[in-house]
């Protein structure tokens, strides 16, 4: 059986980037960048962004296409001899199948949120019953199970229909949407009467705010925002970089998709800090500023249905970009391991989604006495750290060896396949920097994530 190809360069990029932008970008950062005094964060995030995202991005596709197999199977296929490296494969699908546990629940949250915002539930209430609606939802395992049902057997029917015909024809689609939705309701919240300071506070870099936030705890939040942002370490953009050809250099490439989601997260802001200061509300108001500072503001709002419904149904795209490439990495994988037909692999891997998902979903109702969890602390919080503190820094961490020493795959095979190609090269002046100190980079978020 030949392998599946993406049918376009635009569909690699737009699938890469959708795999890329996903809650991190349109949920965390603009509280972020509340939480972390504006533009100077910003500023800082956009460097890191550069000297951390993109040549981790970079070593992630070169892997994938050198290969031209799933995660399961890169290190396999690269160094065959050197089967210590083998197991990370493993790991690395692992990865994929904690990342659904929970990310299609949050998702289904998006797609919850969304009819009850078209549909006027929220109309009318006071501050206090928006939050109330949504302890009330968490609460409900039967509002917690129906929308990631829906999530998961929609996203494996997609995927099951093909590469091209299926993933690939619906990412275009869906995220070019995104990209209109998010210009409309950039362009009214920016228009709000009012929205001047906010847009001051996000797009003027104050340093005095900076130092009141403390200038390490500013710094280290930019970083681990720039990384997380880019769903890393985990094979997720990997098995991307295995369907394109060899013409275009993939350091372009990464540039191309870093570019795509930091204008997602940008616009985001842009989205969501005017809204709160010409609201007089506090951006930086953590996790419950979609779900309950936000719809507070769209029931003040001229037309607040019908914004709030283009809201979320903007974050539904943004989660489901994510979730259709993660099951399409997923099932890559179940058919390397098992040599199993597409088709196959996306039947069985919903049901199991499906099961594995269950303990998130009702971990906040029906499962959420159990006594081995930490006091306040749920199913989705015990994945969510697994993935986000441990496999994905460390995936990272361990790319960055394979692909920059002898005992890996080496500098010299990671420098010709990822310059190979038209577009931006990586340059040789940069190789002590991603030899000597990217991994201590990397390495040290890994740390800061387990403390």
């Amino acid at each position: 059986m030949s392998r599946e190809t993406l049918g376009s360069r635009l569909g690699f990029i737009l699938i890469s980037a959708g795999c890329a932008i996903g809650i991190g970008n349109v949920w965390k950062f603009p509280y972020m960048v509340g939480e972390n005094g504006g533009g100077a964060f910003v500023l800082i995030y956009l460097l890191f962004l550069i000297i951390l995202g993109v040549p981790v991005m970079t070593m992630e596709f070169a892997m994938g296409r050198a290969a031209a197999k799933s995660p399961v199977r890169i290190y396999q296929k690269l160094v065959p001899d050197k089967e210590i490296w083998h197991w990370h494969g493993l790991v690395m699908m692992a990865g994929n199948y904690l990342l659904m546990m929970f990310y299609t629940t949050v998702s289904g949250w998006m797609l919850l949120y969304f009819f009850k915002t078209a549909t006027g539930s929220f109309a009318g209430l006071e501050p206090k019953g928006v939050a109330d609606a949504f302890t009330g939802m968490l609460a409900d395992p039967v509002l917690q199970v129906v929308p990631m049902t829906l999530i998961v057997v929609t996203g494996f029917f997609i995927v099951s229909r093909g590469l091209q015909s299926g993933l690939e024809r619906i990412t275009k689609v869906m995220m070019l949407l995104l990209f209109v939705i998010m210009v409309i309701l950039a362009v009214n919240s920016v228009f709000l009467p009012g929205a001047e300071e906010g847009i001051r506070f996000y797009l003027t870099p104050d340093f005095a705010k900076m130092q009141e936030h403390g200038i390490v705890n500013v710094a280290v939040g930019a970083m681990n925002q720039a990384f997380f942002t880019l769903s890393l370490g985990i094979g997720a953009l990997a098995i991307f970089g295995s369907y394109i050809s060899k013409d275009r250099s993939l350091f372009g490439e990464a540039l191309n998709v870093a570019a795509l989601d930091t204008f997602v997260a940008f616009v985001s802001g842009l989205i969501v800090i005017p809204a709160c200061f010409a609201y007089g509300v506090e951006p930086g108001a953590g996790p419950g500023l979609i779900f309950i500072t936000l719809p507070n503001i769209f029931n003040h709002m001229p037309g607040g249905e019908v914004w709030g419904s283009l809201f979320f149904i903007f974050m539904t795209f943004a989660a489901f970009s994510t979730v259709l490439a993660v099951f399409e990495n997923i099932i890559a994988c179940t058919m390397d391991i098992f040599y199993c037909s597409r088709k196959k692999a996306a039947y069985v891997n919903m049901a199991l989604i499906f099961l594995l998902s269950l303990p998130c979903a009702l971990g906040f109702n029906v499962l959420s006495d159990l006594s081995f969890l930490p006091e306040g602390k749920t199913f989705l919080d015990l994945e969510d750290f697994l993935v986000s503190n441990i496999l994905l820094p460390g995936g990272a961490l361990l790319y960055v060896l394979f692909c920059m020493h002898r005992y890996g795959w080496g500098a010299e095979n990671f420098y010709h396949e990822a310059n190979m190609g038209k577009g931006a090269k990586l340059p040789g002046w940069a190789r002590p920097y991603f030899t000597f100190i990217l991994p201590l980079i990397v390495g040290s978020i890994l740390v800061m994530g387990l403390l």
